[in-house]
């Protein structure tokens, strides 16, 4: 593994930097204000890796990522299931009674409903929840507090007041790891993924003659996304993940009857499956 820098979106402390440090705890984390600076930094060579979020289980598809991929000239390496644990903190020496609202990322407030209905706190939206918790500790605002990562207490200061406070247990982002060069070659001993993209061909039921090489050849596509390219209604571009080995004899004559029915397809990277995939 790289021994550099590795680029994530959000301030310290944001669930990305927890990704970062759990998938690759030896490298500096580089913290970038949107994903098109995450992506630059890799290119430009200012980090190694990119930490990019793709889906949460509750919210569903992180937006703009997958228009983001295909033109970002990066290849993914790696995936990364982070459960993510919501705590709610505050100033030092502050009781949870004394907090009267709270400021997080929007995707994190409705996670946390039953627990802020249940002790009488209001939640108000903030970009980052990571640079809520920023904002309070330079600000000392009494009887305010954050919804962000445990790390982003450690980061800043601030007292954990209660742990693991999202309704839903099953709260998971997937993170794709990301570098300049691909990585065709089997990696580890567990099962492979395979990511692509791809447009298909402007002839009748061409999705369908598409898709039909994996059903017949036994490959489990466990995620296809579709959405327009350039705004175009005719123009539909499809995010698809499959088990398997690009190498394998049943994954290449899939791919090869994808190949004849699509006007163009990019594979966007080979990588170990994560071990929570089908936890």
């Amino acid at each position: 593994m790289k021994t550099g820098r590795i680029a994530f979106q959000g301030e310290p402390g944001a669930y990305s930097h927890e990704a970062c440090r759990e998938t690759c705890p030896e490298m500096e984390a580089l913290p970038c204000a949107t994903f098109e600076e995450v992506i630059e930094a890799v290119n430009s060579g200012r980090a190694d890796l990119a930490m990019l979020p793709v889906e949460n289980s509750t919210y569903g598809r992180v937006a703009d990522i997958h228009r983001l991929l295909p033109e970002s000239g990066l290849h993914i390496l790696g995936e990364h299931f982070l459960r993510v644990r919501i705590s709610l903190m505050s100033l030092p020496g502050t009781p949870l009674s004394a907090v009267e609202k709270v400021r997080a990322h929007l995707v994190l407030l409705p996670q946390s409903a039953r627990f802020l209905k249940t002790h009488n706190i209001t939640g108000i939206a903030a970009a980052d929840s990571a640079g809520a918790a920023l904002a309070l500790a330079e600000s000392r605002t009494p009887h305010e507090g954050v919804l962000a990562s445990e790390l982003a207490a450690e980061i800043y200061g601030l007292e954990v007041l209660a742990r693991d406070i999202e309704d839903h247990g099953h709260n998971t982002t997937r993170f794709l790891i990301m570098g300049r060069a691909p990585d065709l070659t089997r990696r580890g001993e567990g099962p492979m993924m395979t990511t692509f993209v791809f447009e298909v061909r402007n002839i009748p039921a061409a999705l369908y003659k598409a898709l039909g090489g994996f059903a017949t050849n036994g490959v489990n596509m466990t995620k296809l996304e579709s959405y327009m390219v350039d705004g175009n209604f005719t123009a539909t571009r499809f995010y698809a993940d499959i088990e398997g080995h690009p190498e394998d004899p049943n994954v290449a004559l899939a791919l090869d009857e994808l190949r004849y029915f699509t006007a163009h397809l990019n594979l966007l990277g080979v990588y170990p499956s994560d071990r929570r995939r089908n936890d």
